[in-house]
């Protein structure tokens, strides 16, 4: 992909989340840096196919209060199969939501799913081919 339309990508990503986009490089490595309050920062490198650089996405921070919280989307991206950068972008962001001091996304769907369905009693189910006289 055109390191422009990864740009562009993360520029439409960053409109829904707290994040913004802050520096795009394109000349040593393609490389993408994130931040968002209070002091969330992390940078994707992006793979770059055409010129036998790197294959997949890279994330990381430099701030050592954020990197245990990468770990998430690190394992992701190290798992099998090509990611696509929005795939990248949306497994940082559930790994910082509590650091942005938003709910975790599985517990929230989990809660919303389960509160409106409502248990019925069973009804008493009489045995099959015996008769109750």
């Amino acid at each position: 992909m055109e390191f422009k339309e990864l740009v562009d990508t993360a520029e439409k990503w960053c409109s829904g989340n707290p994040f913004d986009l802050i520096f795009a490089e394109d000349v040593d490595e393609r490389r993408l840096d994130f931040y968002a309050e209070p002091g969330i920062s992390f940078y994707v490198l992006c793979p770059d196919n055409l010129t036998g650089g790197t294959d997949n996405f890279h994330v990381w921070s430099e701030s050592e209060d954020c990197l245990p919280f990468l770990q998430l989307a690190q394992d992701y991206i190290s798992s099998c199969g090509k990611k696509t950068l929005l795939e990248v972008l949306d497994k940082v962001f559930r790994s910082f939501r509590p650091l942005l001091g938003l709910p975790d996304i599985d517990d929230d769907t989990f809660d919303q799913y389960h509160a409106d369905v409502e248990e019925e009693p069973e009804p008493d189910h009489q045995q099959m081919g015996v008769s109750q006289q």
